[in-house]
């Protein structure tokens, strides 16, 4: 899946949009990735003589893998009206530091499905290693207008 169509499943955009690409996808998996580039606006102050990936936007790129592989189980897309807000992040943790020039690969996973509620568990890895786990909830929500 290219940025386009991402682009017909995530209603993020630059610069917050954080997958490039989908790799595969199933109802159940999704794999994406991420390039990680010194051009991007974070890395200004988060730091300028050593620049990190922040954690909390490597969550959210696990989150946006998440939400492209509930929108495809639940055979729906932002345009029909539905919309997966983040409710509930768990477990996360931070193995690694995310660096300018690297590659990160976020695999998301479905846990479980309850009514409008899904849960997912994701993973980020940068050359086959883990750099990041954490579990997310995230209900569906009707777009308004």
């Amino acid at each position: 899946m290219d940025i386009t169509e991402i682009r017909n499943y995530l209603p993020h955009r630059y610069p917050f949009l954080l997958i490039d690409r989908v790799v595969s996808c199933t109802s159940e998996e999704v794999v994406a990735l991420k390039n990680v580039s010194i051009n991007e606006p974070f890395f200004n102050g988060h730091f300028p003589q050593q620049p990190i990936m922040p954690g909390v936007l490597i969550v959210e790129a696990m989150a946006q893998a998440a939400g492209i592989l509930g929108f495809i189980n639940q055979g729906r897309k932002p345009e029909d009206g539905a919309m997966y807000v983040l409710c509930g992040v768990d477990n996360a943790r931070f193995k690694r530091r995310v660096l300018p020039g690297d590659q990160l690969i976020l695999k998301a996973r479905l846990l479980a499905v309850k009514r409008n509620i899904l849960k997912f568990s994701g993973e980020a890895h940068v050359d086959g290693q883990l750099v990041a786990s954490a579990d997310f909830i995230v209900a569906e929500q009707q777009q308004e207008g």
